[in-house]
């Protein structure tokens, strides 16, 4: 607990820092030491632009295409959005009652009562994985964009993997230095990249909705699009295949508990947090779904999509859309903008989650990586660290893609475990074990956190079967294994480590921030 004259500094949500003050401890209860420069609208485009929607969904079409074809896509993503947003709605009032740069971490701390030192632990670096291997996913889809975008304007250059390699790394290190370097700019760059995202989202929708019919390629039928389903997977069961189908949609769908990692960084984070979660999943949804409409009646080749020598997706839709390798290559730099922007979000969330881990001496030299850099006002080790665990798994990718996309695709599962290490504990315990915030589902939450649990424990295993049948070495699903080893490393070094762990204090919000009609 917190020493008396620490509650007198207590730091509310709608309260800021100042230099008079040097020692206020936040809602976090921790010394307030990064500085507030998020506004509403810079968190919000961190949030949609680290989603990246449309662009992800659009990313994993010829994946998601086998699981039903164009209507299972359409409608697969429609479903998965529905359940998702009782996730994201669970998260925010968490978020909103307890805004922290540990986002699940601290709120399962918290929820789980007597049990929450473990289970707080184990979420939050089962948190702090998945936003590794999502950073890892989207630094590679930002260089499979780069080398298609070569490729298509050289005919006849074939893309290696050393290639994707190659610009991987150099992404990743460019990345860094401008989440290093540029931290007061970053809430300019977030919005700069909000709209670039909205603006690049309508072109494509435009360009694809009315170049087919100019270039005499023309449009897919509606029955392709709507009505015939095409199940390509080998499972007999249309069901489990629509089921199985949702993981592409999940993985387009975003992460509601990213914003949630910038708590101490964003005025009055007790209500912007669920705003900008609520307009994350609005504008994705809306975004998403249109795009993919648009894409989907563009394609008239199915298999020339599927069987296409780039390395990133959407260029073969882009080609038959426009019919030119100049419309090809101005659609996907539209599409790079905001994923470059995107993965800068990314980044500082990987890197809040990993030092809020350091400050409670929950990782490996805890003093080195909980430091906040005076000049840069940023913690500069956990950034660094993050950059070196991303390079990391490039190698990965160099000597195996199969090996990589293992990593890579247990983002989803990893961070589903996160969420309803809070979720859980604080359904079972009547949703009483923290005091609501700004944000506050009053009795319906009861709902929606129990739609929230089932479709995560639901999901959690469906997401863990091969993708598809026969099994192979490069078909098999390894998310599992991934996960378990994963857990496995995080129970020894919890056995390791837990005599000196305490966890984060919960500092409930002051009565002024309380909402005077919680609904």
């Amino acid at each position: 607990m917190l020493a008396s004259d620490e509650k007198k500094n207590i730091l509310s949500p709608t309260e800021t820092t100042s230099s008079e003050s040097p020692a206020i401890i936040n809602a976090s209860g921790h010394q307030q030491e990064l500085e507030r420069n998020f506004g509403l609208w810079a968190i919000v485009g961190l949030a949609l632009t680290a989603g990246n929607t449309w662009i992800a969904f659009g990313g994993s079409l010829t994946v998601a295409i086998y699981n039903g074809g164009s209507p299972g896509v359409i409608y697969e993503f429609i479903v998965v959005s529905v359940l998702y947003w009782s996730v994201a709605a669970s998260i925010a009032e968490l978020a909103s009652a307890m805004p922290s740069a540990g986002g699940v971490y601290h709120w399962a701390s918290v929820t789980a009562g007597r049990h929450g030192r473990w289970v707080g632990f184990f979420a939050g670096w089962w948190n702090f994985f998945a936003w590794i291997f999502g950073l890892a996913s989207t630094v590679q889809i930002l260089s499979a964009q780069l080398t298609s975008m070569y490729a298509i304007s050289h005919p006849g250059f074939v893309t290696e993997r050393w290639h994707i390699f190659v610009t991987y790394v150099i992404a990743t290190w460019v990345v860094t230095a401008v989440v290093l370097f540029a931290n007061r700019a970053m809430p300019r760059i977030e919005q700069a990249g909000l709209f670039f995202l909205l603006a690049g989202v309508v072109i494509s929708i435009i360009v694809c909705a009315v170049m087919p019919g100019i270039t005499g390629n023309g449009y897919a039928t509606s029955p392709s699009v709507w009505k015939e389903w095409v199940n390509s997977t080998g499972y007999s069961s249309d069901g489990f295949v629509f089921l199985a189908g949702m993981l592409n949609g999940a993985f387009a769908v975003g992460t509601p508990d990213i914003t949630s990692h910038m708590a101490e960084e964003i005025p009055r984070p007790s209500s912007n947090i669920p705003k900008a979660v609520l307009a994350q999943y609005i504008t994705g949804f809306v975004t998403a779904l249109c795009y993919s409409i648009a894409i989907l009646y563009a394609v008239t080749d199915l298999d020339a999509v599927l069987d296409q020598p780039y390395s990133f997706t959407l260029t073969a839709i882009y080609e038959q859309a426009t019919g030119s390798y100049a419309g090809t290559v101005g659609l996907l730099v539209v599409v790079f903008i905001p994923t470059f922007v995107g993965i800068l979000g990314i980044h500082l969330t990987a890197s809040r989650m990993f030092w809020t881990l350091a400050r409670d001496r929950a990782t490996p030299f805890p003093s080195f990586f909980s430091k906040v850099n005076p000049h840069l006002k940023n913690p500069a080790n956990s950034i660094v660290f993050c950059a070196i665990s991303s390079t990391i798994l490039g190698c990965i990718y160099l000597g195996s893609a199969t090996a990589f996309s293992a990593f890579v695709g247990s983002f989803a599962v990893l961070g589903f475990l996160s969420y309803i290490s809070a979720i859980l504990p604080h359904l079972i315990g009547g949703r009483k074990s923290v005091r609501p915030g700004r944000f506050s589902m009053g009795a319906t939450g009861f709902v929606v956190n129990a739609v929230a649990v089932c479709f995560i424990l639901t999901f959690t295993v469906i997401f863990c079967f091969p993708f598809a049948l026969p099994i192979n070495a490069a078909t098999m699903n390894y998310a599992c294994l991934i996960v378990g080893g994963l857990t496995f490393l995080i129970a020894a070094f919890w056995a390791f480590v837990q005599k000196g762990y305490s966890g984060p204090e919960y500092v409930p919000l002051e009565a002024e921030d309380m909402p005077k009609n919680a609904v």
